[in-house]
Parts: structure tokens; sequence; C-alpha cells
């Protein structure tokens, strides 16, 4: 159970984006390394992971000024932020978890589609060439693709689709999870928000 002071709840809103902090940085560390060690070519994967690190980390800032401060303006940003953040995580993680097996392919089938770059890193880390058939007259990032004939590689559909279920439940998880930690977010900025700073004049306003 939450305590009810200032103080631990001034400190538990602090801890709380300090774990944010965290997983902003491992967030952007890991893009980083990916794209460093050439296991992610695709920009456009890379600029959206960091890009959504610096903006949890820009929300978590807010939210560190704003309780140690009792700036009472940066917390209720804050609120109103974190609490549209959480709307669209759950909205995400629960369509994770309730996608059945067509929908999975379809999906998975759309974002194949979409980027080669993601194809080329799928087909390299997979060892796999095309999607739900191999096309031996283009290029493939597969190493099986270099092998003399005759050509054996697996379409990454056949590879995907064994671990796209249990990759959903865990993505869908861990978004469950955090979103529920965001709730508790909003409620402890609204919460000590609220409170009287015991060090402030008793005539001060809050």
């Amino acid at each position: 159970m939450l305590c009810g002071g200032f103080v631990c709840t001034r400190n538990s809103l602090c801890a709380l984006n300090i774990l944010y902090v965290l997983v902003s940085l491992l967030l952007v560390g890991a893009a980083a390394w990916g794209k460093w060690f050439g296991l992610v070519s695709s920009i456009g994967v890379v600029a959206g992971v960091i890009g959504v690190g610096v903006f949890l980390l820009l929300v978590a800032w807010v939210g560190l000024c704003g309780a140690l401060k009792h700036h009472q303006v940066l917390l209720f940003f804050y609120m109103i932020v974190l609490f549209l953040v959480f709307v669209v995580q759950l909205s995400v993680s629960c369509a994770c978890l309730a996608l059945n097996e067509e929908q999975r392919n379809h999906l998975l089938e759309a974002g194949w589609n979409k980027s080669e770059a993601m194809q080329m890193d799928v087909e390299k880390t997979l060892n796999c060439c095309g999607f739900a058939q191999a096309d031996y007259n283009r290029t493939c990032a597969a190493s099986c693709f270099n092998q003399k004939p005759p050509l054996t590689c697996a379409t990454c559909s056949e590879i995907i689709e064994k671990y796209a279920g249990q990759v959903l439940r865990f993505v869908g998880g861990i978004g469950l999870f955090f979103s529920f930690t965001e709730i508790l977010g909003v409620w402890l900025a609204r919460h000590y928000r609220n409170m009287k700073d015991p060090r402030s004049t008793p005539g001060a306003f809050l």
C-alpha cells in the first residue's frame, strides 16, 4: 500500500520517473547498438525506436522536475501526456494479445511489403528468403542464398509464424504492465499536486 505523506509521494513519483529514464536509455542504446553492429539497417526502424526513447525521456524529465519542485504546471502537463500515453499503450497491448493467427499473418505480410531494408534485415538475421515464397531470381541477404545449388532456403513466413504469437504475447504483456505503471504515475502526480508542501508558509497558494 502506498504511503500518503508528502515526502513519500514525491519519492515514489521520482522513483517511477527514474525507471522511465532507464527504460528510455535502454531503448536508445539498443537501437544504436543494433545499427552499429549492422543487425538493423533500416533507418526508419532505428529512428522510430530512438524517437520513442527520446519522447519517454522527455516525459520522465518533466515528471522529475515537477516532482522535485512541486511545480503545478509541470505536474499537470505530465498528467495529461502520461494519460494519453496510457490510453494508446493499453489499446496497442490489448490488440497484440487479441490478434488471431489469420490477423497476425496479414499484419506480418503488410509489414514485410512496406520496407525492402527491413526485408534484408529479416533475411540476414533469420537466414531465409522471401516471405511466403522464396524467389531465387532476386538478391537475398541470407547466407543460404550464397550456397551452391540446390538452394534450400526456407521462407521467412515459416520461421516468423513460429514465434509471432509468442512475441506478440510478450510485447502485449510488457506493454500492459507498463500501462498500469503509467496510470499509477497519473494518480501519484494528481495526488502529489493537490498536497500542501510542509516546508511552505501556512498562507502559501498551492
